[in-house]
């Protein structure tokens, strides 16, 4: 009992080492790794003096300068860390029992965690859903409709919290109580964008906010692409919805390529600037993505119910709104537009649009435009 009470008290002490080691800028998971290889331990990383990390070829610039000026704020980091558990934060080693198996493979795998919430259950099958921020009203229905039918599977997914696709492959999957997972860009206590704090707290209900950098900080441009690996490794397979030639969502794929995960992604229209980027990947060999079947076919899962989409019968409509839906497919039009294609009185084209939205046909993703609705 004494042996297991001193290796639970040099873990912990190693976890604080790692802490403060973690609040440095500059010195990330690879750098953290090879310090660990060279000296054997946190602790003995924290002893090391000025010029023997100077002597190291594998810190750059200041890095040396900013481990030794970093030293007198251990006080403040114990501190620090001891008030984690009161913000229902957890921090989390590599080798941990609670580490991810899926991120023991990569290469440059985080050497530390910070989590609210739940971390993905290894024992399930997880994708990663990413794509635009400025996405399409279709992209996002896709998204979501994706995300809602493999939760109701049992498949886990990992996204960005960003706004478009990633908040729509969230919402999906929270909307029927599946279990979500967002990586940030920032610390586990800071929602970016702030309109998605409403989906970050129902996030947690189910799932789980992880993040690299600590409590408090800041999205900062160069944190995005360091995450994005933590979302690839996180799953068994990335699917890109929406994106452009050159996309952080590209960086995505390539990192879940390089990590040996499957890539799928949703065909567009070729004249589509959002398209340009999934279309790419599936010439570069990427898996064509045209259904849930197909992400449910990889994992050899037998679906639970019909994922075909629901076809409500347009034989119940009357004549107006039948020429109304007619006009309308998955870009959203303008009004206007639609009163033109239909030739329709604007009053009569107006009342079978409310019909058709209120009936659950169509929607309205911005005001005045119209879209068919995905089931």
């Amino acid at each position: 009992m004494n042996e297991e009470r001193i290796k639970e008290k040099n873990m912990e002490k190693e976890k604080l080492y790692l802490y403060w080691l973690s609040r440095i800028d500059g010195i990330g998971a690879v750098k953290t790794k090879k310090l660990l290889e060279y000296t054997g331990s946190f602790e003995a990383i924290y002893n090391m003096k000025k010029q023997d990390l100077e002597r190291l070829p594998f810190l750059r610039g200041d890095d040396a300068k900013r481990i030794e000026n970093a030293k007198p704020c251990l006080a403040q980091r114990q501190t620090e860390y001891g008030e984690l558990a009161g913000k229902e934060i957890r921090f989390i080693m590599a080798g941990e029992p609670e580490y991810p198996h899926r991120l023991e493979s990569i290469y440059d795998k985080p050497m530390w965690l910070f989590v609210k919430g739940r971390l993905p259950d290894d024992r399930q099958p997880s994708v990663a859903v990413v794509g635009a921020r400025s996405c399409t009203s279709y992209g996002r229905q896709v998204a979501e409709y994706l995300c809602r039918v493999l939760a109701e599977n049992g498949i886990q997914t990992v996204s960005g919290l960003a706004r478009g696709i990633d908040g729509a492959a969230h919402r999906g999957t929270v909307n029927v109580q599946g279990a979500s997972y967002a990586i940030l860009g920032s610390g586990v206590d800071h929602c970016y964008p702030r309109e998605n704090l409403s989906l970050y707290h129902v996030i947690l209900e189910t799932g789980g906010v992880i993040s690299e950098y600590g409590p408090g900080e800041k999205p900062a441009a160069g944190h995005f692409p360091a995450r994005n690996r933590i979302i690839s490794g996180l799953a068994d397979a990335v699917i890109v919805v929406e994106a452009r030639k050159k996309s952080g969502s590209l960086i995505t794929a390539d990192q879940a390529l390089e990590q040996g995960k499957e890539v799928f992604a949703v065909p567009g229209r070729v004249n589509d600037l959002l398209s340009e980027g999934c279309n790419s990947l599936i010439k570069q060999g990427a898996a064509l993505l045209q259904s849930p079947e197909d992400i449910l076919d990889f994992f050899r899962i037998e679906c639970k119910k019909s994922l075909k989409l629901v076809k409500r019968s347009i034989k119940t409509l009357a004549k107006t709104e039948k020429m109304v839906y007619s006009c309308l497919d998955s870009q959203p039009k303008h009004v206007e537009e639609l009163i033109r294609m239909s030739k329709l009185p604007t009053g009569e084209c107006m009342a079978a649009l409310l019909k058709l939205e209120l009936d659950g046909f169509i929607l309205q993703p911005v005001n005045q435009y119209y879209v068919r609705k995905l089931e």
